[in-house]
């Protein structure tokens, strides 16, 4: 098995965050780290051609000069994204996490990581990128690709890390929610934390032993576990119970039952991710 984290860091508000979770996951599974900066193309210095918009008399001086200003940008956007490797570095390493591997790619973020994900156990990314403080109402573009193309559970981290001791896993029976208890399961990242297994009941109906089922398997790891059941619709009835019951890690599965869902993030996740404080665990 891999045992290897990657953290995805930016200039944004959620990377000290992204650095600090994936520091307790690797200690938690004694895995190795991997962290990566991606520069969009443009950022990367791209080969866009200027001169079909300059052939109206512009003269080839002005050319080098839109040349010289793009390599530029670029050395700057490379210096810029090593710095911020460099930051992420010191932070991991001050938490006891080393060595880190930095990787700074250019072009597609989907891309990048899908050239890493083989070794990868996981993936920490911020819920939102560097535009955050200009689309509070939405989920970073990023974090929804990596979400939908993403083999590995991917940790969104909030943007305030603490330690994690008290964790809510909400649970609706289906074959994801199922296959999430099993992962958990045989997990170390869930040594020594109380876990909640929740389920939202909306009338929709029963679950049957399902619940039940799910306790046993977390207990059977050795891990504590509480059984609930809340009446509600599942986006409002979760957010409720972390907002009230001081919970610090939000779990479940990303995708929902049908062909037509299980190609965006399901509903309730997706309310569930913006709405939340705490950093949420998605399960494929």
């Amino acid at each position: 098995m891999t045992n290897k984290i990657l953290a995805l860091v930016d200039c944004s508000a959620y990377s000290e965050s992204v650095c600090h979770h994936t520091a307790w996951i690797a200690g938690q599974l004694n895995a190795s780290v991997d962290v990566m900066h991606v520069l969009g193309r443009r950022e990367g210095g791209g080969t866009q051609n200027l001169s079909g918009a300059l052939t109206l008399g512009a003269r080839s001086a002005l050319l080098a000069e839109l040349a010289a200003a793009d390599e530029s940008r670029a050395r700057l956007a490379q210096a810029k994204g090593r710095a911020i490797l460099e930051d992420a570095q010191k932070i991991l390493q001050a938490d006891g996490i080393g060595p880190v591997v930095p990787h700074l790619r250019k072009g597609d973020i989907l891309e990048a990581v899908r050239e890493v994900e083989p070794d990868l156990r996981a993936i920490v990314i911020g819920k939102r990128g560097e535009g955050a403080e200009f689309a509070t109402g939405h989920l970073g573009s990023n974090l929804e690709r990596i979400v939908r193309a993403s083999k590995v559970p991917v940790f969104v981290a909030s943007r305030v890390f603490r330690p994690i001791g008290k964790v809510l896993v909400a649970f609706d029976g289906s074959p994801s929610a199922m296959k999430a208890i099993e992962k958990m399961s045989n997990s170390a990242v869930f040594g020594g934390v109380e876990i909640t297994l929740l389920h939202a009941d909306n009338g929709s109906g029963p679950i049957g032993s399902k619940l039940d089922d799910a306790s046993m398997v977390l207990s059977a790891a050795g891990l504590t576990v509480e059984v609930r059941t809340v009446r509600g619709e599942p986006d409002e009835a979760l957010q409720s119970v972390v907002a009230s019951e001081g919970f610090d890690l939000l779990v479940m599965g990303a995708y929902g039952h049908s062909r037509i869902r299980s190609l965006i993030i399901g509903s309730t996740t997706t309310a569930m991710v913006q709405a939340v404080k705490i950093p949420v665990l998605l399960y494929r």
